[in-house]
């Protein structure tokens, strides 16, 4: 990422573009940037009066220039005179040990017919956690709301119990966490970490499946967490059932507790999420770009949020007015004529995810049974998941030709009509590209 004095001196070129020299040296020629975090870009000026005409005149052409470096919102906070030294004493304060739960509250996840139950088991696990629904799983496609409520549960357990110790991870981040561990010795060190948690939260859990170790090491802390009266909650995309290579453990102990899937959102709810976030970011829609968005952005939360966003990167920094062919401009590289289709890079990496390899073990030229297992199985993804021409897959292996990868296809093709094993990767990997929609 740039350093902060880069993107002040980005946002001086666009606002020196917008004004004569002679303003911009009386406003800009003493201002300085001081701090960008948490969202907040904090600058330092020498008078009162020039903080009043910078904040009327230009802070939103500043918060502009963010969102377009950021792609989200920031807010702008104009220190004067001796302020700085205030600022810099308080600046010292000791971080938030979970940044990942800022802005993940209940109060502002929008409730409907399709999460109300998820929405409900979460609120009861946040005010009793430990003592009901133990653990709480959540599932559902990918953009519905599930890690906010993972995130709230958190949030809402922070404040009420500030001396918890509090975990939480993605499923993949654990894997890579054990393998570290594991070649550097220090497990039994990996193991306290998690399995002494007052509170375990897990994302995306569907990418642990099939990989022996890691499930092994989370039924155990599974187990320590629980038999302490300490609360877990999951997510995935799917529910354990669905799961092909889930260990049978660990997919008894999830079903032991209280399942609740969050589905895609009803026009009321969506308009309802449309209307709280524009208003969030301080953005006034018409009531025919809501009705728009919500009646062509229907499956995805956070399409609808980036959509959103967008809508006042184009106000902000265009000055355009949000009218139906803004909004048009807007969804025009959210909304996919047909099905998700995922990139080749996309396949390969969660392929090379699902058999505990890298990228480049697929792409390259290792011949281990397992590595070709894998490549012949993204071949034949790609080339059901995709419009690519048999050359096209090819080239995205090293010295693969068109041949090489027909004879790949046709084999997986064989082997998932007479090996349920195979059917059941190929469909786990299969969701699990299709999570990434």
């Amino acid at each position: 990422m740039d350093s902060l004095e880069d993107i002040w001196q980005q946002i001086l070129a666009v606002v020196a573009k917008d004004i004569t020299p002679t303003a911009y040296n009386t406003w800009f020629s003493d201002c300085t940037a001081v701090d960008i975090t948490d969202r907040k870009l904090v600058i330092h000026t020498t008078s009162d009066f020039k903080r009043g005409i910078i904040s009327g005149r230009f802070s939103e052409i500043i918060r502009g220039v963010l969102y377009d470096l950021f792609s989200c919102e920031f807010d702008l906070d104009i220190l004067a005179g001796d302020e700085l030294l205030e600022y810099e004493k308080s600046a010292n304060k000791k971080p938030s040990p979970y940044p990942e739960m800022e802005g993940y509250t209940f109060d502002n996840f929008v409730v409907g017919p399709s999460n109300k139950f998820a929405h409900a088991a979460s609120i009861a696990v946040a005010n009793s956690p430990g003592k009901v629904y133990n653990p709480l799983f959540i599932y559902g496609n990918s953009g519905l709301g599930k890690t906010h409520l993972l995130l709230a549960i958190g949030e809402k357990i922070l404040r009420d119990h500030p001396d918890f110790r509090i975990a939480y991870l993605k499923g993949d981040d654990f894997t890579n966490e054990l393998v570290h561990s594991i070649q550097t010795g220090t497990s039994e060190e990996f193991r306290n970490k998690y399995r002494n948690m007052d509170l375990l939260l897990m994302d995306d859990i569907q990418f642990i499946a099939g990989k022996r170790s890691t499930q092994e090491e989370t039924f155990h802390t599974f187990n320590s967490i629980y038999e302490a009266g300490h609360q877990i909650v999951m997510t995935a995309d799917r529910p354990p059932m669905d799961m092909a290579q889930l260990d049978d453990r660990l997919r008894t102990r999830i079903e032991g507790g209280l399942m609740a899937d969050v589905q895609p959102p009803d026009i009321e709810t969506r308009t309802a999420i449309i209307l709280n976030k524009s208003a969030a970011l301080g953005l006034s829609l018409p009531t025919e770009v809501v009705e728009y968005i919500a009646e062509n952005i229907t499956s995805n939360v956070r399409q609808i949020e980036g959509v959103v966003k967008r809508l006042t990167a184009y106000k902000e920094i265009m000055n355009d007015s949000i009218n139906i062919s803004s909004v048009k401009r807007a969804i025009k590289d959210v909304i996919r004529v047909g099905s998700y289709i995922p990139t080749p890079e996309v396949i390969i990496e969660e392929t090379a995810r699902y058999y505990s390899l890298q990228p480049q073990d697929l792409k390259g030229q290792r011949r281990s049974k397992n590595t070709a297992m894998a490549r012949q199985v993204s071949m034949y993804l790609m080339r059901n998941l995709t419009n690519l021409s048999l050359v096209d897959i090819g080239g995205q292996y090293e010295g693969r030709n068109h041949s090489t990868v027909l004879s790949s296809i046709r084999k997986i093709e064989d082997m998932i009509k007479t090996d349920p094993e195979v059917s059941a990767t190929v469909r786990d990997i299969s969701a699990n590209i299709n999570s990434r929609s």
